[in-house]
């Protein structure tokens, strides 16, 4: 019988292949023929999982973007505190990529946004993933605001444009960690104080849980 081929598996394994080049030399210095090698797959099996350098570029996008997905819905399962607030800080804290062990996934996002600067092809879908994350941080805020807030007099603020300065904040920050201007624990330490003010005008007593992320480098 004929080899039954798992295609979705081979793609994430030439995805991760396309990721480690990536952070090497840049999506521009990505190959067909080098992602083969890396992925120790032949190039006929990448061809075969992907019509083009710039399909497989936007595959190893996505799933950069799932795995930090992963990562936060596992955060939130462990988590004792299931409340808005608590989702929105675990959320953000792992969307900014300030941990040691993320600094590779870091460099690689930064390296597709920095290439999406001269690619539509890339600006497109990364467009597409801010509006998600965007549209997320709102749903967020706006049920913590629901759900969560003690202080009915406190002013309820406008989801949408805490939405888009934390997820700018977000996103600065890794690239102030990436080029060793702030610490992972300063970076930290500037997301936390901003939730805390977020929080006060929601009218919310964060928990411990709310404000306690695991230590950074």
């Amino acid at each position: 019988m004929p080899k039954q081929v798992d295609y979705e598996s081979r793609r994430r394994r030439i995805a991760e292949a396309v990721c480690l080049l990536a952070d090497e030399h840049g999506p521009e210095g990505v190959s067909m023929r080098d992602v083969a090698a890396r992925a120790q797959v032949s190039v006929g099996a990448v061809q075969r999982c992907f019509r083009s350098k710039g399909e497989m570029l936007l595959f190893a996008v996505d799933h950069v973007g799932e795995r930090i997905t992963e990562r936060v819905r596992n955060r939130l399962a462990a988590s004792p505190d299931r409340s808005a607030a608590a989702v929105l800080g675990h959320a953000t804290d792992e969307i900014a990529l300030l941990r040691e062990e993320h600094r590779a996934e870091a460099r690689i996002w930064l390296a597709f946004v920095a290439q999406a600067a001269v690619s539509e092809s890339l600006a497109g879908p990364l467009r597409i993933s801010y509006t998600a994350l965007q549209t997320l941080l709102v749903r967020l805020i706006a049920e913590a605001t629901e759900t969560d807030s003690a202080d009915e007099g406190a002013t309820p603020p406008d989801p949408q444009r805490e939405a888009r300065a934390l997820l700018a904040l977000a996103d600065g920050l890794t690239t102030h960690v990436l080029i060793g201007h702030l610490t992972g624990r300063e970076a930290e330490e500037v997301l936390r104080t901003h939730l805390a003010g977020l929080w006060e005008r929601l009218g919310i007593r964060p928990r411990k849980d709310h404000q306690d992320p695991s230590p950074r480098p």
